[in-house]
């Protein structure tokens, strides 16, 4: 993991980069709806005439069925959620899984797309050390990001392929996908990943000789290399459409830790291909690092130990440079970049993972006489030995062991994995706080709400739950608590769970590319749980539909807390700021979920 980004020149404020004018994805400042959905809902122009974008577009609002007129309701949303798009082709196919209770979802699995291997220039172990462990510690799905660069484009995505289908061999029961850690041009780092298939391979080599900051020598902060992000997630798209894999996705790594990946760029890469990228890791790995001195590393929990630079967002303050309860700034952050995100319509998702290079309580090393030098030639390290003694200096956990992501989805295959990620069917904890979680959105009352003529009036986390105006909406959150020690060799207990609120606004969208706030969205109700074992449901009455909102879930052990960044009257009990060198993980541990959004219909 690399921290280096001195070469950079500070990011500009202007609005009108080069990203904007990516295949009609530039939204219009003056309406209700962005101008690439009203084109692509004109049925008056033929798809030949459309831009790729536009046509991608339509074909979403086609499945949704909501293209000529757009609704009153869909209008204020800048797009259709492919959770929508895709249940409402489905329910129309006859196909199973779209349209069922929960939005077609049967497994919650528990995954990490972030680890790193020998065929990383910064860590050491095997893959199949990397998936047994995480096999161990409780993973159905991980995938292996070994670090862009010239050696691992030029050789590396080759080599760990056979390792990679060996473990596929070795544990059945786990899913393991190829990907690599992209050196984000002008930006940070991020996971992309692709289906198994016969171009697994030569997709990921392509795209990273051809769009990796590092590997085209296009890490500075200009306009021409953002857009060279934006053109590296369409031709993704570009493969999955042509059928070369069948799925890739992106998703950004530790987004606040050096303060460079601005608003615009974020908003450019989701508004490139919203199929490919989908989210980021709300919650960092190297959780271990927070470890006080004499049984830990005694440095920055999840490595946010930096500060503002001339390389970060102006716009940014101090404060986001650190970890709070473990999670990234702008998603602990209620009224922050993230629910400026989703106010504005747009679906993004959060994950919390291992970013895994060599662990805390580990008991191994490289082997003598494999160095940089070798790595160079190799393209990897050699195999870990027994180094004799405990690493307690080490800041990362094994896959599993500490930090989860839960994705819904239809069966236990790959690309259900994928869609599930996609559709935004996803909650994050750490040290196992919970033991299931089950989240839905149910429209009652007058006209009970439909989504999409399928008469169903319940929705599931990444959904949108479309619904007539003066509808009875409530939110039931069913709470499985722990049963089982966690890998910390404690039975954790879930003390609070908080609602949080925000109103869908679509005129935020267009008029500010580096917005960082939503501020009509709060915490609006905290729930005491402590003492509750076994199965309970909370019911939450959302009142009556009249405009568009979507909500979320957050929930503690209750340990450390602070008011949220944007105040009490937002935030009267957050996440606490984490402190350099005294912020042992175990000690504080929190849940996340997806938005669920409400749209009245007419």
């Amino acid at each position: 993991m690399s921290h280096d980004h001195s070469h950079r020149r500070p990011h500009s404020h202007s609005h009108s980069h080069s990203h904007s004018h990516s295949h009609g994805h530039d939204h219009s400042h003056g309406g209700d709806v962005d101008e690439a959905t009203r084109v692509a809902a004109d049925t008056s122009v033929s798809d030949s005439d459309l831009t790729p974008g536009q046509l991608s577009r339509r074909r979403m609002l086609k499945a949704a069925g909501v293209t000529g007129a757009l609704t009153a309701g869909m209008s204020g949303m800048l797009g259709v959620t492919p959770a929508m798009a895709e249940d409402a082709r489905r329910g129309r196919d006859g196909e199973g899984g779209g349209r069922g209770r929960g939005g077609g979802v049967r497994h919650w699995l528990a995954g990490d797309h972030h680890i790193h291997t020998q065929y990383s220039s910064d860590a050491m172990y095997t893959v199949l050390d990397q998936a047994q462990h995480g096999a161990a510690f409780g993973l159905d799905w991980m995938v292996i990001t070994d670090h862009g660069g010239a050696t691992h484009a030029r050789i590396g995505v080759d080599l760990v392929n056979p390792d990679i289908r060996a473990a596929r061999a070795a544990l059945r029961d786990t899913l393991i996908f190829q990907g690599l850690e992209w050196n984000i041009p002008a930006a940070e780092h991020g996971t992309v990943f692709v289906a198994p298939g016969r171009h697994e391979v030569s997709v990921l080599k392509q795209f990273e000789n051809d769009y990796d900051g590092r590997v085209k020598g296009a890490s500075g902060n200009t306009p021409e290399n953002e857009a060279l992000a934006v053109a590296g997630i369409q031709w993704l798209g570009k493969q999955k459409d042509r059928r070369r894999v069948a799925d890739a996705l992106f998703l950004a790594n530790h987004p606040a830790r050096n303060g460079i990946d601005s608003p615009h760029e974020v908003r450019a890469w989701r508004d490139a291909d919203p199929r490919i990228a989908v989210g980021w890791e709300g919650a960092p790995g190297h959780q271990a690092g927070g470890l006080p001195e004499g049984y830990g590393p005694g440095s920055a929990r999840g490595g946010y130990g930096n500060s503002p630079s001339d390389n970060s967002f102006p716009g940014y303050p101090p404060e986001s440079y650190r970890s709070w309860g473990g999670f990234d700034f702008y998603t602990a952050t209620v009224g922050g970049l993230w629910d400026s995100l989703l106010a504005e319509g747009r679906p993004w998702s959060i994950s919390a993972n291992s970013d895994s290079h060599i662990n805390w309580g580990g008991t191994a090393r490289r082997p003598d006489g494999s160095g940089s030098a070798q790595f160079d030639r190799d393209g990897r390290y050699g195999d870990p030995v027994y180094a004799g003694e405990v690493n307690l200096s080490a800041s990362d956990f094994w896959p599993g062991m500490y930090s989860r992501t839960h994705v819904g989805t239809a069966d236990r295959g790959y690309t259900a994995v994928m869609r599930g990620i996609r559709d935004g069917r996803v909650w994050v904890d750490h040290g196992r706080l919970l033991k299931s979680l089950d989240v839905r959105v149910v429209a009652s009352g007058r006209g009970w709400g439909k989504v999409h003529g399928h008469g169903r009036g319940e929705e599931t986390l990444g959904g949108t739950l479309t619904a007539r105006r003066g509808s009875r909406i409530e939110l039931v959150v069913t709470v499985t608590a722990q049963d089982v020690p966690n890998w910390g060799a404690f039975l954790p207990r879930l003390n609070r769970v908080d609602l949080i609120r925000g109103a869908v606004d679509v005129s935020h969208a267009g008029s500010d590319r580096d917005k960082l706030t939503a501020p009509d969205t709060r915490v609006v109700r905290q729930t005491d749980t402590s003492g509750r074992t076994g199965t309970y449901t909370l019911r939450y009455d959302l009142g009556t539909l009249e405009e568009p909102f979507y909500v979320r879930l957050r929930g503690t052990d209750g340990n450390r807390q602070q008011p949220g960044y944007h105040g009490a009257a937002v935030d009267p009990a957050g996440p606490a700021i984490d402190v350099v060198g005294d912020a042992d993980p175990w000690r504080d541990l929190w849940f996340y979920t997806n938005p669920i959004w409400v749209l009245p219909s007419r």
